[in-house]
């Protein structure tokens, strides 16, 4: 990843990767808020509090952000159910609006794992987005068809920019092997150490 002219404009992708993540935050029903979900450190009702916050902080990365944003909130509280898709609509919309200007591609940025353009910026947060929408999917037991095209895209994002050494100092377990004719998805959620073949309890369901 570091020769940036190689690596496409990561908007497009970016902006498919959050549209089909909003229909997967809209099928959530209030029942499966508290269930489990592949990333451990969320149940379904933090995930998607994560999620939120995450278009919030990419969004002022152009500002001049970090991306760290502590004075993003996660909202994990007293959220009503029905209200994740209209507050993860409303991030999508900002961040789009927020890295509009087609310089800012080659911009310089301050991100949680260093000064990257910002291409590189907002190809990591394709990986992200498409990582957590496979958890979400697994976690509500959702069977529609990813966009296989960005699942690939971070697949090898992940692949160069999460190594399989020094994992002890990344939020990402050790390497795992995926199962036999996974999809991008699949083989990136073992690359990140997830368990690719993880399924939500049935009452969860």
């Amino acid at each position: 990843m570091s020769s940036t002219p190689a690596i496409p404009d990561p908007r497009p992708l970016y902006a498919r990767a959050t549209a089909q993540l909003a229909t997967l935050v809209a099928a959530v029903r209030p029942a499966q808020l508290d269930g489990p979900t592949p990333c451990t450190e969320y149940d379904v009702r933090s995930l998607l509090g994560h999620l939120v916050g995450g278009t919030r902080r990419i969004s002022a990365v152009p500002g001049g952000g970090d991306g760290k944003g502590a004075d993003v909130p996660e909202w994990t509280a007293d959220v009503p159910a029905g209200q994740w898709p209209e507050l993860f609509e409303d991030g999508r919309t900002r961040m789009s609006e927020a890295w509009a200007d087609d310089a800012l591609m080659e911009t310089v940025v301050t991100v949680p794992w260093g000064r990257v353009p910002g291409r590189l910026a907002l190809s990591g947060a394709v990986m992200e987005t498409a990582a957590h929408t496979w958890d979400l999917a697994r976690a509500i037991g959702w069977s529609g068809t990813l966009d296989e095209e960005v699942g690939r895209f971070a697949l090898g994002v992940a692949q160069q920019a999460v190594p399989t050494a020094g994992r002890e100092r990344l939020p990402f377990g050790e390497v795992r092997e995926a199962p036999a004719g996974a999809d991008g998805y699949g083989q990136l959620a073992a690359w990140l150490g997830r368990d690719p073949e993880w399924r939500a309890p049935a009452a969860a369901q």
